[in-house]
């Protein structure tokens, strides 16, 4: 069993290992293989380490796919600001000529 005084003399590193892993996954698997012991602190670290590594790594492919949509998105408003300039120009030689022929009727 583990006493008070035991958890307040471990290093740092190995206090936010017991943190970071949930009591119903790491923990209590590595306790069924020997009932009534607590698994090392090493490895606790270990288990905090590679659940580091693997929240990183999915950090990392969730912001290259967030960068990639974001560049698609860009793209498109884009190509819709290129439509609508043109579509602008278009009106206004319309409006133009408009007034040109409207012009001419009124003298």
């Amino acid at each position: 069993a583990v006493t008070g005084d035991e958890t307040e003399s471990a290093p740092t590193g190995d206090m936010s290992a017991y943190q970071i892993c949930s009591p119903t996954s790491g923990l209590s698997q590595e306790m069924g293989s020997s009932p009534g012991s607590l698994p090392s602190p090493q490895q606790v670290s270990e288990e905090a380490l590679r659940k580091r590594e693997f929240r990183m790594m999915k950090n990392r492919e969730a912001a290259r796919e967030c960068r990639r949509k974001k560049k698609e998105y860009v793209k498109c408003l884009e190509n819709r600001v290129a439509v609508l300039e043109k579509q602008n120009k278009t009106l206004i030689e319309e409006l133009k000529a408009l007034k040109v022929l409207y012009s001419h009727k009124t003298e």
